[in-house]
């Protein structure tokens, strides 16, 4: 179960990470700020700049994201349909890690954050948590427990 954990958290936090990255790209801002603003999250606004912002935000995002796996691992192995039916499954989780992130945990830790109301923005939060995280933490958890 270790390794399952492991294994889909580095796989679902790089793929999150770096869909954070390319959108913020896209959309012409500083890729470089989202790791400090990661780690602003639990850590508070006193987050340093640089490259020592960066490595704590790249480490709370891998503990984030290694709770999320960790939770799905653990369900999957009591609810046996999340294994059978993982497409469906991932997909369900990808948007309950979405409702909880941008409508419940941004909007308590930031009095300022207001949750995108606009077509866009919704849809690639929804492709990086339902596609990229989802997805990637269900079929690995179905793919290491037929292994076993």
């Amino acid at each position: 179960m270790k390794r399952t954990i492991a294994i889909a958290t580095l796989i679902a936090g790089t793929l999150d990470i770096l869909s954070a990255f390319l959108w913020s790209a896209l959309a012409g801002g500083d890729p470089g700020g989202i790791l400090p603003t990661v780690a602003s999250g639990p850590f508070g606004d006193g987050v340093p700049g640089g490259a020592a912002g960066q490595a704590l935000g790249l480490l709370t995002h891998f503990a984030i994201m290694a709770v999320m796996v960790a939770a799905y691992v653990l369900a999957a192995r009591r609810i046996p349909t999340l294994n059978r039916h993982w497409i469906a499954a991932g997909l369900l989780y990808g948007f309950a890690l979405w409702i909880v992130m941008y409508w419940i945990v941004m909007p308590l830790r930031w009095d300022s954050y207001q949750t995108p109301r606009e077509a866009w923005p919704i849809v690639k939060q929804l492709v990086s948590h339902c596609l990229l995280v989802g997805l990637p933490i269900a079929f690995i958890t179905r793919q290491r427990s037929a292994a076993v």
